[in-house]
This record gives structure tokens, sequence and C-alpha cells, in this order.
């Protein structure tokens, strides 16, 4: 990968995107090590961009300093995705209700188009899940029309794709997920308000039981070493 120094989107920033998307997508995973001189020279740029990154993800609580090891992937605390998923049978269940109540012909619209490319997913036709789940939530967010909750779900994007992630390497968690995204989006569209907050009541404490899954394999792998 090489990145022009002159491409308009600042180099800071897209280090800073590139590695909290690796960090996201599982691709790097707690206690991996991120060298400077090695993802400098991955994307052809030079370290002080990668050092600033990796502050600013530091600040944030992605990675962490360790003495004699340097920067590594932080271990999010299982307390604090617990309680994002607490956060979120609360308030995503609210955008979902809102959602379903405040529909419109346009919203319809952006509905019908985000469940082909879900249903797409479902079938194995389209490989963008991460990018998709995302979207979707903030589809659903922006549904609700409720600036003040959207910026409250939003804010936790990060937490809500780090987890799935995590939930997503329980056999099966993946598809299954889909068709929950997919039920879901179509209760909203057509207004069904208590299968809507139903389904994402369902969604929620599935991911959060695929979340613990992933958890207690991970120890049981730690244990047998």
């Amino acid at each position: 990968m090489k990145w022009e120094e002159e491409e308009l989107l600042s180099i800071r920033e897209r280090a800073y995107l590139y590695l909290k998307d690796l960090i996201l997508s599982g691709e790097y995973k707690p206690g991996d090590r991120l060298i400077e001189r090695e993802v400098a020279s991955q994307l052809n740029i030079s370290r002080t961009p990668i050092r600033e990154a990796l502050f600013r993800l530091e600040s944030q609580g992605f990675v962490k300093t360790v003495p004699r090891k340097g920067v590594i992937v932080s271990n999010i605390s299982e307390e604090e995705v617990i309680e994002v998923f607490t956060i979120l049978s609360s308030l995503e269940v609210l955008a979902a209700r809102l959602a379903a109540q405040k529909m419109d012909d346009t919203l319809i619209g952006e509905f019908n188009e985000k469940i082909e490319k879900l249903e797409a997913l479902e079938k194995g036709e389209a490989d963008e899940a991460d990018t998709e789940h995302i979207e979707m939530n903030l589809l659903l967010y922006k549904a609700a029309k409720s600036p003040k909750l959207f910026d409250i779900l939003s804010g936790l994007t990060d937490y809500i794709q780090m987890s799935a992630n995590m939930g997503y390497e329980t056999p099966g968690r993946r598809k299954e997920s889909i068709k929950e995204h997919i039920q879901i989006m179509k209760a909203v569209r057509d207004q069904e308000v208590d299968m809507a907050e139903f389904l994402t009541k369902i969604h929620i404490e599935n991911s959060k039981k695929a979340y613990i899954q992933f958890l207690e394999n991970q120890k049981e792998k730690a244990n047998k070493k």
C-alpha cells in the first residue's frame, strides 16, 4: 500500500483511521504489538504520523504503552462492553420504536435499499458485513429523528463494531446477526412498533451472549497454554 503525502485527507488522519479499523475488525488483536517502523513501512509513510496516530488511539483506550514491549492493542474490559450492551438495551430499542413511529416515504426508500444489501449479504452475494452493520445502525438512529439520541448511539459505534466482530467468532453468529438485522429493518419500515422493539431487544441479547461466549472461549484457550 502506498499513500501520497499530498492527498486531501491528511496522512495523520488516514493513519489513525487505518489502524483503528484494523483494531475494530479484529485483525489486530488484544496484546498484539504495533511497531511504528513496521506500520510506517507498510503504508510507505514516515513514522511521525504513525506515532501521532498511536498517541491518539492510546488516548481513546484502543492501545496502551507497556514497558519493554512498546505499544500493544488494549484488551477492552468485559465490564466496559457489558455496560455498552446495557445502554443499547434501552437506547437502541428506543431508537427502533421512534423510527417505526416516525417512518416516512423517504426513509422507506432508504430502508428498502439497506434491506436489499443485507439480504445479498445473507445469501453470500456480498462481503461487506462490517460496513453494512454500522451503516444500518446509523440509518436506524437517523430514522428516530432525535439528534441527541443519534449523538449518544453513534458515539458507541466503535464499541458496537468491536464487540460484534468478537461475537462473530462464534460459529453461525454472523449469519444469524444479518438475519436479525433484516427482521428489525422490515419491522421498523412497516411501522410495527412493538415488533421492532421486541426484535431489537432479542438482537442485543443475542449479540451479548455471542460476545460472552467469545470471552469464555478465549479464557479456555489461555488456560490450555
